[in-house]
């Protein structure tokens, strides 16, 4: 077991968590990885207030271990979303898009650890003083929506240890044991893993998107549409479409209308792999296979041994 300020915060063995990813992460991935001493999230971006509620449900039958909720702060129905996680006691919440002061407070006054998703120094900062506990540092190599500035993770990550005092939690590209040891190297005390994750057994993503994934490789996926909010997101016909609206310099109204309603859900809930949206990060060139969470899980911790081991070979003294 690895013990640090991330497992002391959120009573779990291991410095792993489950990215809080729309369409793909329902209560049985998130009581999987929370069973196999990481911390898993359910993803509410997608979920109707109902729908949240049946997943917090059955997390808590599935596991007796602790869990979070992700909750995007533009939400429609955030105020449900909210008040779902304190009447079930959801002991944290993983919060996205928006401003962390919004809620923070009121979700720290039912004894709920709150943690912030940031891809800037700046907004670590911020986070920080709305009360949040720990922040999420969060790279440009990270799928689905993410940061203008661009900045990768392994800049990203010694730029925001240094800005703050609580826990830093890596995410962006991160998808195997060495990338876990590189980023507690830079000064992250926990990673946070979604394209590796959304290609298992337990993800509610569509299989075509999870054999998308697999059969992506190098320079697949792009980051896209920063006039509306930036996403990376894999080529296909609906990007095409996206590249022919910037060749013609269209608006951001005509952009937005290229995108439409639910083209996320299209991709990777439905299938579409032409017309949807399919948001996945970088490391997706790395992902080979559909696995079991629980095997992805132990393969992290083995791959993380071994490469801490590796790594006395090839350091060098001074």
């Amino acid at each position: 077991m690895m013990k640090n300020r991330i497992c002391e915060l959120f009573d779990i063995d291991y410095p792993i968590i489950q990215a809080g990813m729309i369409w793909c992460s329902p209560w049985q991935l998130a009581s999987e990885v929370s069973n196999a001493g990481g911390l898993g999230i359910i993803g509410s971006g997608s979920m109707y207030p109902e729908v949240l509620r049946e997943h917090v449900e059955k997390c808590k039958k599935a596991t007796d271990k602790p869990f979070a909720v992700n909750v995007p702060l533009l939400y429609p129905n955030i105020e449900e979303h909210i008040q779902t996680i304190i009447d079930y006691e959801v002991p944290i919440v993983f919060s996205s898009a928006g401003n962390p002061k919004t809620w923070t407070p009121k979700l720290k006054e039912h004894g709920i650890k709150v943690v912030h998703v940031v891809s800037s120094a700046k907004f670590a900062k911020k986070a920080v003083e709305a009360g949040c506990d720990a922040v999420v540092a969060e790279g440009f190599e990270a799928g689905g929506h993410n940061g203008r500035e661009e900045t990768t993770t392994m800049c990203l990550i010694p730029l925001v240890n240094d800005a703050v005092d609580v826990p830093v939690i890596a995410a962006g590209g991160i998808g195997s044991g060495g990338s876990i040891l590189a980023a507690m190297s830079l000064g992250a005390d926990a990673v946070q893993i979604g394209s590796r994750f959304a290609a298992s057994n337990e993800s509610s993503g569509h299989e075509n998107f999870k054999n998308r994934i697999v059969s992506t490789n190098e320079g697949d996926t792009v980051l896209t549409l920063k006039e509306l909010a930036p996403v990376r997101l894999i080529k296909n016909e609906f990007y095409a479409d996206v590249m022919k609206a910037y060749d013609r310099c269209a608006s951001k109204e005509e952009l937005a209308e290229v995108l439409g309603r639910a083209r996320a859900k299209k991709g990777m809930f439905e299938g579409d792999m032409e017309q949807g949206e399919l948001e996945i990060g970088q490391v997706s060139a790395q992902i080979k296979d559909v696995l079991p969470a629980k095997k992805i899980f132990e393969n992290l911790l083995t791959e993380y041994r071994e490469a801490r081991k590796a790594i006395c070979d090839k350091v060098f003294d001074l």
